[in-house]
């Protein structure tokens, strides 16, 4: 998806990045004391952010330097600007970027200006949250404008539907159950999001199948569709060394770091869904704390609650969602919705 000159927020969720942890980290320069090993440079989204993170910490010889892509235009101004930083570096690790992001060209670029850069993917893997959806404004991408949510700018599809079609919050939550999951498809999300991940990989060169099958059996390793569990972003990190001439050491990253990403929105995995995959589910739904307050959670009836709000303050167009025309415009899905309207 193309990004250019967003908004903040807009061009965080679109390049599946978010403000957050990393800030006072990401500033640091990278001659790091006691760090006297091949310096490291790693570009992309918040993912990358974890994937230098765990860097650090089974490198220790190494600095290590995260380039946000997010704000390539501001901290680099040109193409050439950020060529002449990563110069400095001995490894760079990047996931792939768009026109737009910065003056002078795309990743592609900057793979023919230094071929040393090697790609990894971003991890975006829907099966255990097949309900999580953007809404907004994206027909300009220039001018984007996404939807809030009580969680940020992740909306639930079917209360978006329904809200859209006039249910009330209790009739919308009376559709959050297996035989309404299963007509909608939630239950079949497992092998399309697999082939969509692992032929993500191997487009750049990143075979995931054995990761993926290593992860699957660790249960849910996503804490929404684009924020992977920290043993996922540690996974990556540690491939990325060891074919790149590094000894990695044998350290688990949750022991030592935790897992950041949870500090963030967590979305559940609803209990028919979980079900299907030998897992324990839940309808409890953390928004992203502010500094170090505890984290609101919310109910599912109070998530849909906070979310009717937001909609009714909203202007009709305000709310686009690509998924939402299209149930709305499919008989035999739109009677799901009128049929709990009716009861």
């Amino acid at each position: 998806m193309a990004l250019h000159d967003l908004p903040r927020r807009a061009r965080s969720a679109f390049s599946l990045s978010a403000p957050s942890w990393a800030r006072a980290w990401r500033a640091k320069a990278p001659e790091e004391t006691g760090r006297g090993g091949p310096a490291i440079a790693v570009i992309g989204n918040c993912q990358a952010r974890g994937v230098a993170q765990a860097m650090r910490l089974f490198a220790p010889e190494s600095p290590v330097r995260f380039v946000p892509m997010g704000t390539l235009k501001r901290d680099h101004g040109h193409m050439d600007g950020l060529v002449r930083l990563l110069a400095g570096h001995d490894h760079v690790f990047s996931q792939s970027f768009p026109q737009g992001l910065i003056p002078g060209g795309d990743i592609t670029t900057l793979r023919t200006r230094d071929a040393r850069l090697k790609l990894f993917p971003t991890v975006v893997f829907s099966a255990f949250h097949p309900d999580m959806v953007y809404a907004g404004r994206t027909e300009d991408l220039a001018a984007l404008k996404l939807a809030r949510s009580p969680l940020g700018q992740y909306h639930s599809a079917i209360a978006l539907c329904a809200h859209r079609l006039g249910l009330s919050v209790t009739q919308t939550a009376s559709l959050f159950r297996a035989d309404v999951f299963a007509r909608l498809g939630y239950l079949d999300h497992w092998d399309p999001s697999v082939r969509e991940l692992v032929g993500l990989g191997a487009s750049i060169g990143f075979g995931l199948e054995r990761e993926v099958a290593r992860w699957s059996r660790r249960g849910a390793f996503m804490h929404v569709i684009n924020h992977p569990k920290a043993f996922v972003v540690a996974d990556i990190a540690r491939r990325l060394l060891i074919e790149s001439g590094f000894a990695p050491q044998s350290v688990e990253i949750e022991d030592y770091l935790g897992d950041e990403l949870a500090r963030d929105v967590v979305w559940p995995v609803y209990p028919p869904i979980a079900e299907a995959y030998g897992l324990t589910g839940s309808y409890l739904f953390k928004e992203k704390p502010a500094g170090d307050a505890f984290p609101r959670l919310y109910d599912l009836h109070g998530f849909l609650a906070a979310s009717f709000a937001l909609y009714d303050a909203s202007e009709p167009g305000a709310l686009a969602c690509a998924r939402i025309d299209t149930w709305a415009g499919a008989p035999w899905i739109a009677e799901i919705f009128l049929a709990a309207k009716s009861a």
